[in-house]
């Protein structure tokens, strides 16, 4: 796997539920991802993914993203939602002055940030 480009990647532990051992995946390469027992085996696995993903990218001529890039994420998604929660995001927004942009984005943020501290 010599001449692999560096692709950030993220780690992280899988529950019992999910089968334990690690996980591995690459935010610029959708869907690269693997696992393995301990994290050294799910980054020798990862690398293995890579190099597959990269591969079969450019055989079937597919854009490949730049490390570090982002891959193909725009920061636009869009959500449907119950009627009642998306009230009382509206009304949430209004009372705190921001837009329900601005709040929804927030809160996703802060619930990231603590599913991944392990809250």
């Amino acid at each position: 796997m010599a001449n692999l480009p560096e692709y950030p990647f993220t780690l992280a532990i899988l529950s019992e539920e999910d089968g334990q051992g690690w996980f591995i995946s690459f935010p610029d390469l959708p869907g690269c991802v693997s696992d393995g027992a301990t994290p050294e085996e799910a980054v020798a696995n990862g690398m293995d993914a890579l190099a597959s993903w990269l591969r079969t990218a450019r055989e079937f001529g597919d854009p490949v993203p730049a490390p570090g890039s982002g891959g193909a994420a725009s920061g636009k998604f869009s959500l449907r939602t119950p009627k009642s929660l998306h009230a009382r995001l509206a009304s949430r927004a209004q009372i705190e002055g921001v837009s329900m942009n601005t709040l929804a984005v927030t809160l996703l943020a802060e619930g990231l940030g603590r599913k991944e501290a392990g809250g």
